[in-house]
């Protein structure tokens, strides 16, 4: 159990900022990541405020808007808008840099900043957005990242699925855990039971030894599921 208020948070006025694993200036060699998931940043950013161009090598990130817009650009040449619903996977492989601004002047943009460890080092860098309707993710488990790109998902380099689903009160959505295989719950959002064990916003679950997974949303919720190698 990884809860909310346990994570590494830093406040730097345009960003507020909360860590569940290991990341910069935050360091718990409790906390480095779990399987091929190395980091969950869950960020708001003031309207007008940015990260800066910066760069990036031999990792997957997958960004996830909860609320607001985001606007990407980098050296591949790729210019956009992220929203709600939509989810943008990059491949860094040998390097690429970019850079990351809430176009907006008044609003908060609040995201998820999601890396994963690819399968191989080297890759040539790769960028995808894909957008997913509130009805494709309501109620449901749906593939958002996969190594397969199926259902419409962005794809990843790595034998990693990615779910979210949207749930409304007193919904539940199941998963089963493969043999050998291990999860994580992320709450975006809202409150839920991960099987009758109460969680909130920000809380995370690693599981291991359990093979059926049932999450039922106590108030109107959004959670990522990691199906992990």
């Amino acid at each position: 159990m990884r809860r909310a208020g346990e994570r590494g948070h830093a406040d730097h006025g345009w960003l507020d900022t909360w860590h569940t694993f290991s990341f910069a200036d935050y360091h718990d060699p409790r906390h480095m990541g779990f399987r091929q998931l190395r980091v969950i940043n869950d960020d708001r950013v003031r309207g007008g405020h940015g990260f800066p161009p910066h760069g990036h090598r031999d990792m997957e990130i997958v960004t996830y808007v909860l609320d607001g817009e985001l606007q990407h650009q980098d050296d591949m040449g790729n210019g956009s808008v992220i929203r709600p619903g939509d989810v943008q996977r990059m491949s860094a492989g040998t390097g690429v840099v970019h850079s990351e601004f809430n176009p907006s002047k008044t609003d908060l943009v609040h995201l998820l900043q999601i890396w994963i460890q690819p399968g191989a080092r080297g890759l040539a860098p790769e960028y995808e957005q894909k957008t997913f309707e509130d009805r494709d993710l309501r109620d449901t488990l749906r593939v958002i990242a996969a190594p397969d790109g199926r259902d419409g998902a962005v794809t990843i380099h790595q034998d990693v699925t990615l779910s979210a689903s949207r749930l409304t009160p007193g919904a539940t959505v199941r998963h089963a855990v493969a043999p050998g295989r291990f999860a994580w719950l992320h709450v975006a959002r809202g409150m839920t039971a991960l099987n009758g064990t109460p969680l909130q916003a920000g809380d995370g679950v690693s599981v291991g030894d359990q093979r059926l997974l049932t999450v039922t949303a106590t108030e109107p919720a959004e959670i990522l599921l990691f199906d992990l190698a």
